[in-house]
Protein backbone atom coordinates (compact mmCIF):
# COMPACT_ATOMS: atom_id res chain seq x y z
CA UNK A 1 0.00 0.00 0.00
CA UNK A 2 1.14 3.45 -0.94
CA UNK A 3 0.86 5.66 1.97
CA UNK A 4 2.01 9.74 0.73
CA UNK A 5 2.86 12.23 3.33
CA UNK A 6 -0.47 14.16 3.91
CA UNK A 7 -1.85 10.22 4.79
CA UNK A 8 -3.19 9.99 8.56
CA UNK A 9 -3.05 7.09 10.83
CA UNK A 10 -5.50 7.36 13.97
CA UNK A 11 -5.27 5.13 16.97
CA UNK A 12 -7.94 5.03 19.74
CA UNK A 13 -9.33 8.61 21.37
CA UNK A 14 -7.24 9.50 24.41
CA UNK A 15 -10.02 9.18 26.91
CA UNK A 16 -10.61 5.62 25.48
CA UNK A 17 -7.13 4.70 26.18
CA UNK A 18 -6.42 2.47 29.28
CA UNK A 19 -5.33 4.41 32.42
CA UNK A 20 -1.55 3.96 33.07
CA UNK A 21 -2.19 3.35 36.73
CA UNK A 22 -4.64 0.84 36.21
CA UNK A 23 -2.94 -2.40 37.54
CA UNK A 24 -6.41 -4.66 38.05
CA UNK A 25 -8.86 -5.05 35.64
CA UNK A 26 -12.46 -6.99 36.48
CA UNK A 27 -15.47 -8.48 34.32
CA UNK A 28 -18.67 -7.51 35.21
CA UNK A 29 -21.97 -8.57 33.13
CA UNK A 30 -24.86 -6.75 33.48
CA UNK A 31 -28.32 -9.14 32.74
CA UNK A 32 -32.12 -9.00 32.66
CA UNK A 33 -35.08 -9.23 30.49
CA UNK A 34 -35.65 -7.43 27.18
CA UNK A 35 -36.21 -3.68 27.92
CA UNK A 36 -35.50 -3.63 31.72
CA UNK A 37 -32.46 -0.47 30.96
CA UNK A 38 -29.72 -2.95 29.97
CA UNK A 39 -28.18 -0.70 27.23
CA UNK A 40 -28.96 2.56 29.58
CA UNK A 41 -26.96 1.21 32.17
CA UNK A 42 -24.04 0.48 30.21
CA UNK A 43 -24.25 3.70 28.35
CA UNK A 44 -24.68 6.02 31.20
CA UNK A 45 -21.80 4.84 33.13
CA UNK A 46 -19.03 4.07 30.73
CA UNK A 47 -16.27 6.59 30.73
CA UNK A 48 -15.78 5.57 27.14
CA UNK A 49 -17.73 5.57 24.22
CA UNK A 50 -19.82 2.40 24.56
CA UNK A 51 -20.16 -0.35 22.22
CA UNK A 52 -23.57 -1.74 21.55
CA UNK A 53 -25.18 -4.00 19.26
CA UNK A 54 -28.85 -2.73 19.15
CA UNK A 55 -31.06 -3.36 15.45
CA UNK A 56 -34.20 -2.13 15.02
CA UNK A 57 -37.00 -4.38 15.82
CA UNK A 58 -39.13 -5.59 12.50
CA UNK A 59 -41.51 -7.94 11.74
CA UNK A 60 -39.68 -11.50 12.08
CA UNK A 61 -39.99 -10.75 15.91
CA UNK A 62 -43.86 -10.99 16.18
CA UNK A 63 -45.08 -13.72 18.29
CA UNK A 64 -41.56 -15.05 18.74
CA UNK A 65 -40.41 -11.97 21.73
CA UNK A 66 -42.55 -11.16 23.99
CA UNK A 67 -42.44 -7.28 24.51
CA UNK A 68 -45.26 -7.01 26.45
CA UNK A 69 -45.04 -3.61 28.57
CA UNK A 70 -42.69 -2.39 26.71
CA UNK A 71 -44.75 -1.90 23.52
CA UNK A 72 -43.45 1.02 22.30
CA UNK A 73 -39.90 -0.21 22.48
CA UNK A 74 -38.25 -0.44 18.35
CA UNK A 75 -34.83 -1.53 18.73
CA UNK A 76 -32.92 -4.35 20.55
CA UNK A 77 -29.73 -6.07 21.40
CA UNK A 78 -28.63 -8.73 19.80
CA UNK A 79 -25.16 -9.46 20.79
CA UNK A 80 -23.85 -7.43 23.94
CA UNK A 81 -23.19 -3.94 24.70
CA UNK A 82 -19.63 -3.04 25.88
CA UNK A 83 -18.08 -0.30 28.48
CA UNK A 84 -15.63 0.57 31.08
CA UNK A 85 -15.57 2.61 34.54
CA UNK A 86 -12.47 3.41 36.42
CA UNK A 87 -13.36 2.72 40.00
CA UNK A 88 -10.45 3.93 41.27
CA UNK A 89 -7.00 4.63 39.82
CA UNK A 90 -6.02 0.68 39.96
CA UNK A 91 -9.40 -1.16 39.30
CA UNK A 92 -10.99 -0.94 36.26
CA UNK A 93 -14.80 -2.94 35.52
CA UNK A 94 -15.25 -4.27 31.85
CA UNK A 95 -19.01 -3.97 31.39
CA UNK A 96 -20.58 -6.50 28.97
CA UNK A 97 -24.66 -6.00 28.64
CA UNK A 98 -26.36 -9.36 27.71
CA UNK A 99 -29.31 -9.38 25.07
CA UNK A 100 -32.25 -9.51 27.02
CA UNK A 101 -34.58 -11.48 24.27
CA UNK A 102 -34.55 -15.50 25.02
CA UNK A 103 -33.99 -16.47 21.41
CA UNK A 104 -30.10 -14.28 22.01
CA UNK A 105 -29.55 -16.08 25.47
CA UNK A 106 -27.30 -18.24 23.94
CA UNK A 107 -25.02 -16.02 23.47
CA UNK A 108 -24.75 -15.42 27.28
CA UNK A 109 -22.65 -18.51 27.80
CA UNK A 110 -19.60 -16.76 25.98
CA UNK A 111 -20.39 -13.27 27.56
CA UNK A 112 -20.06 -14.80 31.25
CA UNK A 113 -16.69 -16.85 30.60
CA UNK A 114 -14.26 -15.67 32.93
CA UNK A 115 -17.07 -12.94 34.65
CA UNK A 116 -16.61 -11.91 38.41
CA UNK A 117 -20.20 -11.01 39.02
CA UNK A 118 -23.19 -9.79 38.22
CA UNK A 119 -25.98 -7.46 38.38
CA UNK A 120 -29.61 -8.06 37.61
CA UNK A 121 -31.64 -5.31 36.07
CA UNK A 122 -35.51 -5.81 37.20
CA UNK A 123 -38.11 -3.65 36.08
CA UNK A 124 -41.37 -4.02 38.49
CA UNK A 125 -43.14 -3.58 35.93
CA UNK A 126 -43.06 -6.95 34.36
CA UNK A 127 -41.22 -8.77 37.13
CA UNK A 128 -41.55 -11.99 35.77
CA UNK A 129 -39.33 -11.73 33.39
CA UNK A 130 -35.99 -11.77 35.67
CA UNK A 131 -37.29 -15.28 36.82
CA UNK A 132 -35.24 -17.25 34.46
CA UNK A 133 -32.47 -14.88 34.74
CA UNK A 134 -32.19 -15.19 38.31
CA UNK A 135 -32.54 -18.85 37.84
CA UNK A 136 -29.70 -18.95 35.40
CA UNK A 137 -27.39 -17.03 37.39
CA UNK A 138 -27.74 -19.44 40.39
CA UNK A 139 -27.49 -22.78 38.11
CA UNK A 140 -24.28 -21.10 37.00
CA UNK A 141 -22.81 -20.18 40.37
CA UNK A 142 -21.84 -16.83 39.21
CA UNK A 143 -22.59 -13.87 42.16
CA UNK A 144 -24.96 -11.09 41.54
CA UNK A 145 -27.12 -8.02 43.08
CA UNK A 146 -30.30 -7.09 42.07
CA UNK A 147 -30.95 -3.59 40.88
CA UNK A 148 -34.71 -2.37 40.45
CA UNK A 149 -34.61 0.16 37.87
CA UNK A 150 -37.02 2.77 38.70
CA UNK A 151 -39.55 3.35 35.78
CA UNK A 152 -41.75 6.73 35.85
CA UNK A 153 -44.53 4.33 35.75
CA UNK A 154 -43.47 1.38 38.10
CA UNK A 155 -44.62 0.29 41.06
CA UNK A 156 -42.91 0.63 44.15
CA UNK A 157 -43.09 -2.76 46.19
CA UNK A 158 -41.70 -2.61 49.78
CA UNK A 159 -38.05 -4.81 49.52
CA UNK A 160 -39.26 -7.83 51.46
CA UNK A 161 -41.90 -8.30 49.32
CA UNK A 162 -39.67 -8.30 46.17
CA UNK A 163 -37.15 -10.66 47.63
CA UNK A 164 -40.23 -13.05 48.07
CA UNK A 165 -41.58 -12.69 44.36
CA UNK A 166 -37.92 -13.52 43.44
CA UNK A 167 -37.01 -16.08 45.97
CA UNK A 168 -34.08 -13.62 46.90
CA UNK A 169 -31.48 -15.64 49.54
CA UNK A 170 -31.34 -12.48 52.25
CA UNK A 171 -27.58 -12.26 51.90
CA UNK A 172 -27.93 -11.00 48.11
CA UNK A 173 -28.05 -7.53 47.71
CA UNK A 174 -31.00 -5.07 46.23
CA UNK A 175 -30.85 -1.95 45.54
CA UNK A 176 -32.89 1.16 43.82
CA UNK A 177 -31.38 2.35 40.91
CA UNK A 178 -32.01 5.03 38.08
CA UNK A 179 -29.65 3.50 35.01
CA UNK A 180 -29.89 6.81 33.50
CA UNK A 181 -28.06 8.21 35.82
CA UNK A 182 -24.22 7.80 35.99
CA UNK A 183 -23.77 8.17 39.43
CA UNK A 184 -26.82 5.97 40.33
CA UNK A 185 -25.23 3.04 38.10
CA UNK A 186 -21.75 3.64 39.45
CA UNK A 187 -23.06 2.87 42.91
CA UNK A 188 -24.79 -0.40 41.52
CA UNK A 189 -21.50 -1.28 40.66
CA UNK A 190 -19.79 -0.59 43.75
CA UNK A 191 -22.48 -2.68 45.77
CA UNK A 192 -21.59 -5.68 43.57
CA UNK A 193 -17.67 -5.21 44.37
CA UNK A 194 -18.44 -5.00 48.13
CA UNK A 195 -20.50 -8.33 48.14
CA UNK A 196 -17.57 -9.80 46.06
CA UNK A 197 -14.92 -8.60 48.68
CA UNK A 198 -17.28 -9.66 51.22
CA UNK A 199 -17.47 -13.26 49.85
CA UNK A 200 -13.68 -13.75 48.86
CA UNK A 201 -13.14 -12.09 52.52
CA UNK A 202 -15.81 -13.43 54.98
CA UNK A 203 -16.49 -11.61 58.15
CA UNK A 204 -14.40 -13.45 61.03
Amino acid sequence: MDFRSSDTITGPRSEDVLPTTATAAVKVVIVGGFGVGKTTMVGSVSEIRPLTTEETMTQAGVGVDDNAGVETKTATTVAMDFGRISLSEELILYLFGTPGQERFWFLWNGLFEGALGAVVLIDTRRLEVSFDVIGRLEERGVPFVVAVNTFPDAPHHPVEALRRALDLPDEVPMVDCDARLRASSRDVLMTLMRYLHNLAVPLA
